[in-house]
């Protein structure tokens, strides 16, 4: 496995920020009570809620209610969060520009769960 290129945590923030910002308005107006946060590495508990298997690692996560499933009862809950993690990314591409390219596949992939989309939906998009 490579070294670990040298991105500071607000450096790989502004990665993510930026991957946000390329979403076409139509998108940004429908993602509604959700947050999105940055961490260094998933928890185990993170890992569990997926059934991550040893040797696979998670960029990313979606924690919530997709929009599909919310119903008109739907209201007063806690936002919906999208985790990003820094170092399974970083470890695994070598440059910031992999690095960026990975962010962004993931920010598309997390904000597709929020979506409604199964992971073989995502995954048949390449995501």
């Amino acid at each position: 496995m490579p070294n670990p290129i040298d991105v500071t945590f607000d450096e790989f923030q502004m990665y993510v920020a930026q991957a946000l910002e390329t979403l076409p308005a139509d998108i940004k107006k429908m993602m509604t009570n959700i947050a999105v946060t940055v961490a260094e590495y998933p928890t185990d508990a993170q890992k569990r809620s997926v059934g991550l298997r040893p040797g696979y690692e998670l960029y990313g996560l979606y924690q919530g209610v997709p929009l599909t499933q919310r119903t008109s009862y739907y209201g007063m809950v806690a936002p919906d969060r999208i985790t990003i993690f820094m170092y399974p990314m970083v470890t695994h591409y070598p440059t910031p520009e992999g690095i960026r390219r990975q962010v962004q596949k993931t920010v598309l992939h997390e904000i597709g769960h929020h979506f409604g989309m199964t992971e073989q939906q995502l995954r048949d998009l390449g995501y």
